[in-house]
């Protein structure tokens, strides 16, 4: 069998000049790295008239060991569109080097449902990534020699928020001790390093409409308190110009194309266990801007992406999914429900019904907190037996959703087209309870205080029965809602393989709080980030790391990458 880089490697891609004409992306707005991929100046979506297209949000069940597939689905299902006669453009995240190097390896699809070229995409890419650490550890800097400097502002080291990033999983920079040596090498201080889709500037990023909003949300970033406690920003230190010229180029969206030449815009990565975990406004309005249907994702479960795609993204730029999928896996399933890794090869209807309740919730939050059409995707797999996947479509007919098999990893678009027959459905009619993008509504309102939103997504989306806030956590909300902060909407922290902020219950579990540790402001992104559990914001290196296969021959060939 052949793995996904040598199914992506023996694909004949289109020259990217052909694939920007499918994507009516016209010559002048093309900025090509190479043959097959190419950066789109953002003035396209100022210049170019328009009626968006339909769009799609792809989400899944809470993550697994056994696999769900969401990235997979999302390019198959674009893929599928695309066959059916459609116009279609897929818009995705980049991946982060460090779960390449980590856990995941490849994150660009799986199988024969891919973007390419996947090396490109996996390692380095256009450099986006390069560009916001360097633009976060220019901020970083400048706060420091801003001290250093005599410390006009009157900064309190021992309240410094702004922390340095590298895209990396390095446990080793978590916390640290820097400005040692002397006075001509700084104030001593402790610090510590995000990975960095964790930054604040990758959120900005994302959430920028255009180079102008991009300066105004760097400006807003608050670094820290000065001694009576008063908020230090990215303007007080005059960085944000600085910073957004190191973006400039980063903010225009990559276009690539899917194994069978789908357009493809693949933009901004952040997590959406510490972050928001959507792609990037700017590409998906240029997607909508170039086709009748846009198919993008969200990260981890719908507990987390979905939640912060609809919740903060949608709040902040009235985008409106037209269609909801909902990715899942009989041996995720099955693992939900308490079935080792090793086991789920077998047929075990009790452990199935035992899981679904997780997928079930996931499906009752779209379709009842944000009141919007659903169909269930389930990645076949061929140990699924006839029986296991009656009961999945039973129970998701009771909640009134349809399922429909995907096979795209297998056979690419052609393995969809169910799939893809039920989305069209639902982004031209709605479902038969009415429900549309015309319905959609927010778990929480604006009106409520930051505590309040909190409780609303812990209760309507996690069904907690409530949440308990530290010491730190209270005394941190009081003093945001005090600075006037108390209208932005709240980006949850929390583990995305279950429900709780306890990684270690899976399925749907009922009977639980959760523990918010500490929160803080992230100004210039326009969100507060309530943090769960013992959620990290730099992930550490497993015993066997992903960059133990990852290897180039003497060709420059890449292997070993997934």
């Amino acid at each position: 069998m052949l793995t996904d880089i040598e199914i992506a490697q023996a694909a004949q891609p289109l020259d990217i000049s052909a694939v920007a004409e499918k994507a009516g992306v016209a010559s002048e707005y093309l900025e090509c790295y190479g043959r097959t991929k190419a950066k789109v100046d953002y003035n396209l979506l100022r210049d170019k008239d328009y009626q968006p297209g339909k769009l799609i949000l792809v989400t899944a069940i809470n993550p697994t060991p056994a696999g769900e597939g969401k990235t997979t689905t999302t390019v198959g299902l674009a893929d599928a569109l695309s066959k059916m006669g459609k116009n279609t453009v897929v818009a995705l995240r980049e991946p982060s080097l460090g779960p390449v190097f980590g856990v995941k390896g490849g994150a660009a699809g799986g199988g024969y449902a891919q973007v390419i070229p996947m090396e490109d995409i996996n390692l380095h890419f256009t450099g986006d990534f390069h560009a916001i650490g360097a633009a976060n550890n220019l901020l970083a800097a400048m706060l420091d020699n801003h001290i250093q400097q005599g410390n006009e502002l009157g900064i309190d080291v021992r309240r410094i928020t702004w922390k340095r990033v590298v895209d990396m999983n390095d446990r080793q920079l978590r916390n640290i001790v820097c400005g040692l040596g002397g006075r001509a090498n700084g104030v001593p201080r402790e610090d510590g390093f995000d990975i960095t889709v964790a930054s604040e500037i990758m959120a900005i990023f994302c959430l920028a409409t255009s180079i102008t909003d991009l300066k105004e949300r760097l400006g807003r970033i608050v670094v820290g308190y000065t001694f009576d406690d008063q908020p230090v920003t990215a303007h007080d230190l005059h960085a944000e110009g600085a910073m957004a010229a190191l973006l400039k180029d980063a903010l225009k969206p990559n276009l690539v194309q899917t194994l069978e030449g789908t357009p493809a815009f693949v933009h901004g990565g952040p997590f959406a266990n510490i972050a928001h975990g959507c792609n990037s406004i700017t590409a998906t309005r240029m997607a909508l801007k170039c086709a009748d249907y846009v198919v993008t994702e969200a990260g981890f479960g719908a507990d987390l992406g979905a939640e912060k795609f609809l919740d903060i993204k949608c709040r902040l730029t009235g985008l409106k999914p037209d269609a909801v999928v909902v990715v899942a896996t009989v041996r995720a399933l099955k693992n939900h429900g308490g079935v080792a890794k090793d086991a789920l090869n077998e047929e075990n209807l009790q452990a199935l019904e035992a899981g679904l309740p997780n997928l079930l919730q996931h499906v009752e939050n779209i379709t009842n907190v944000y009141n919007l059409p659903c169909v269930v995707a389930i990645n076949r797999f061929p140990t699924d037996t006839e029986a296991e996947l009656k009961l999945v479509e039973d129970k998701c007919r009771e909640l009134g959703v349809n399922v429909a098999l995907s096979e795209v990893w297998a056979k690419g678009g052609e393995g969809g087209l169910a799939l893809a027959d039920e989305v069209v459905r639902l982004c031209e009619n709605g479902d038969e309870a009415g429900r549309s993008a015309d319905t959609f509504q927010f778990s929480y309102g604006d009106d409520l205080s930051l505590r309040e939103k909190i409780e609303a997504v812990a209760k309507n989306v996690y069904r907690a029965d409530g949440v308990d806030f530290e010491a730190k956590a209270a005394k941190e909300l009081a003093k945001l809602e005090k600075l006037g902060f108390g209208g932005m909407p709240v980006c949850m922290a929390k583990t995305q393989y279950s429900f709780s902020d306890d990684q270690t219950k899976l399925g749907a579990p009922r009977g639980f709080r959760i523990t918010v540790r500490d929160v803080k402001v992230s100004a210039g992104a326009g969100f507060v980030v309530a943090l769960t559990g013992n959620i990290m914001t730099m992930p550490g290196l497993g015993k066997s790391p992903a960059a133990f296969k990852i290897d180039v021959d003497e060709t420059g060939k890449i292997t070993g990458l997934f």
